[in-house]
């Protein structure tokens, strides 16, 4: 049996950290930009993959939400796809994990 407090604070201090990584993101994007033309395409850049890091981000916040939702309606840890338990090694490497790991390789 899954000891869901575990996870659930497993979960609580992922979204924590990515709500920090969240935070420094929008402190970035924020910067004022070099008035040097050179400097500003480098910080274009930049400001492209700090994008995809945020929105890479809000992608987990969501899955993890969804999982936290899970352990309140008890079935965290359960596949929803074939109903077997996902393993801890898999829930351990992917807390947010809604399939087992012969499901996810098959979907």
């Amino acid at each position: 049996m899954l000891d869901h407090a575990h996870y659930a604070h497993l979960i609580k201090a992922r979204l924590q950290e990515l709500d920090a990584r969240m935070h420094e993101v929008d402190d970035e994007l924020g910067e004022p930009k070099s008035p040097d033309m050179n400097d500003q395409s480098i910080d274009l850049e930049d400001d492209e993959v700090l994008e995809g890091i945020g929105m890479a981000a809000q992608k987990e916040i969501a899955l993890l939400n969804l999982a936290l939702e899970r352990i309140k309606d008890g079935s965290y840890g359960i596949c929803k796809n074939c109903g077997a338990q996902i393993s801890e090694a898999r829930l351990a490497a992917v807390l947010y994990a809604p399939l087992c790991k012969d499901c996810a390789a098959n979907h």
